[in-house]
């Protein structure tokens, strides 16, 4: 018979190794580990003939181990409690199946968890994660709203019959989700992503009843409050009730004591808006009503002062300066104008007086030469020159004899 391998990097497609074989091995290395303690929460608890058998299931991802135990080890300790578990691990190579062999099982106290929880706000708020600039405002109005909600839950009922109430109009996109136990954190946080990756949603509510501190555990989860602050659509926590504090409302762009809560901050009250709109157009007549009349008394006001009761007394006073001022202006211009015609009259009779034409009249002659000079005296000439004689009547030739 041929040897086999020693050590699995030995085994080859010609040399495997037989599934017992393999089975054994496990075995014989779980069999070298030392105990080991392990977190989780119990579940499917059976009791029975002085031995317990349970599954520890992973409060964050959907993983179990059955774990075994004495009775007397587990005690008073029901199912759905959270737990640390000493115990050391076995594996049944027949069934090829790993075990938890208990030897001390404790429940994880309140104040443990509220101690983890203020340990993980104190990191998150250091990240900025819970900053007021980060805070996104609502729409006054959404048309679609994703909703992440148990299954069948009073919390979804809550949301989407108080916010239909409010304003009809309102679609909703739900995602039921598991929201307690292990599968809540990675479905809750699947379900904000896809909703956030849906264009058409406005506002994502996370909403969830009433609980004790332990179910409301995975709404303090790190995975799944990084995934509401990575959220670019503002969210909505809607967590229990109003003194639960889960750091999903730190998160949040807005924290709703509860989920009917929820449903009147992501849509308004038709009938609100509608009061509240007759009453500003009743404000707004009032207020046009009150304007008109102001405007008609002061031009009442205006109309009754003397200058619009009679417009045209201003305009009468000046026009009787003007005629007045004309008629001084007329009457002036006849004295300049008589004083002027005397004037030229007196200057008439002087130039008439003083005229050659008039000396001429009297029987007078101007002699000139043919050059046109006037003649002073015999010296002026001599025998033969032409001459001409200028008279009252005109004018007569004549030639120097001597």
């Amino acid at each position: 018979m041929t040897a086999l391998p020693a050590r699995a990097l030995e085994t080859t497609a010609e040399q495997p190794w037989p599934v017992r074989h393999l089975s054994a091995k496990i075995a014989e290395y779980v069999q070298r580990m030392p105990g080991v303690w392990v977190e989780g929460q119990l579940v499917q608890l059976n009791r029975r003939a002085g031995m317990s058998f349970m599954t520890l299931r992973d409060t964050e991802a959907d993983v179990s181990l059955t774990v075994v135990a004495h009775t007397r080890v587990l005690g008073e300790i029901s199912e759905g409690s959270h737990v640390v578990v000493h115990a050391t691990p076995t594996f049944w190579s027949k069934r090829g199946t790993l075990q938890l062999q208990a030897d001390t099982i404790r429940v994880v106290g309140l104040g443990e968890l509220l101690a983890r929880i203020e340990h993980l706000r104190g990191v998150l708020a250091a990240e900025g994660l819970f900053d007021v600039e980060r805070k996104v405002a609502l729409p006054f109005l959404p048309r679609v709203v994703g909703l992440v909600c148990g299954r069948e839950s009073k919390a979804e009922h809550d949301v989407v019959v108080n916010a239909r109430a409010r304003w009809p109009a309102v679609e909703f996109v739900i995602r039921e989700v598991a929201v307690q136990g292990p599968r809540a954190v990675p479905e809750v946080s699947a379900a904000i992503a896809e909703l956030d990756a849906d264009p058409q949603v406005e506002v994502i509510v996370v909403a969830r009843g009433g609980g004790s501190v332990e179910d409301l555990l995975p709404f303090s989860n790190e995975a799944m409050v990084r995934a509401a602050a990575a959220c670019r659509t503002p969210l909505v926590s809607a967590i229990g009730h109003e003194t639960d504090a889960p750091l999903l409302d730190l998160v949040a762009d807005h924290r709703a004591s509860t989920p009917t809560d929820a449903a009147k901050r992501i849509v308004p009250d038709v009938a609100e808006e509608r009061r509240g709109l007759a009453q500003a157009r009743q404000r707004a007549a009032a207020a046009v009503e009150r304007m008109l009349r102001r405007e008609a008394e002061r031009l009442a006001a205006l109309r009754s002062r003397p200058a619009l009761a009679a417009p045209t007394t201003l305009v009468d006073r000046h026009a009787r300066d003007i005629a007045q001022h004309r008629e001084s202006l007329r009457r002036g211009l006849d004295r300049v104008l008589v004083d002027r015609s005397a004037a030229l009259g007196r200057l008439h009779a002087q130039l008439t007086a003083l005229s050659p034409a008039a000396t001429l009249a009297r029987g007078y002659a101007v002699v000139q030469r043919d050059d046109g000079a006037v003649v002073r005296g015999p010296a002026d000439v001599a025998p033969g020159d032409p001459l001409r004689l200028r008279l009252a009547e005109g004018e007569i030739g004549a030639v120097v004899r001597g």
